[in-house]
């Protein structure tokens, strides 16, 4: 139901978009997340666009990265500007219709997700 893709090989300082392509979901309905994970690391907080379109960025990506959804085309876009070696992991988007804001960071609190996308950026 989740569709993750646009990962790839980067230069440190490049940028690269991510999509989530959702179907089976009431779309508008959702809190959408990026999440990422790291080889060794913990799953952690990127970005979340809420059903009203609020946005919430972990500290380490805001004013680089962007999350943004097109209502139309049912999918969520991860915006990823001035990328770092620190930024490679694997992303993965998620969804859930009924996530209140003080858990919109936790990935627990999602029920559906992709099947993850490869960022790596090279110094």
């Amino acid at each position: 139901q989740l569709q993750a893709s646009g990962g790839g090989l980067v230069q440190a300082g490049g940028s690269l978009r991510l999509s989530c392509a959702a179907s089976g979901l009431s779309f508008s309905r959702q809190t959408f997340g990026w999440f990422r994970q790291a080889p060794g690391k913990e799953r952690e907080f990127v970005a979340a666009i809420r059903y009203s379109g609020t946005t919430h960025y972990a500290d380490s990506v805001k004013g680089r990265f962007t999350i943004s959804r097109d209502i139309a085309k049912t999918t969520v876009y991860l915006q990823m500007n001035s990328l770092r070696p620190e930024d490679t992991a694997i992303y993965y988007c998620a969804a859930d219709p009924s996530i209140i804001l003080s858990s919109l960071r936790m990935s627990r609190q999602y029920d559906y997700w992709g099947q993850g996308t490869l960022v790596t950026v090279s110094s």
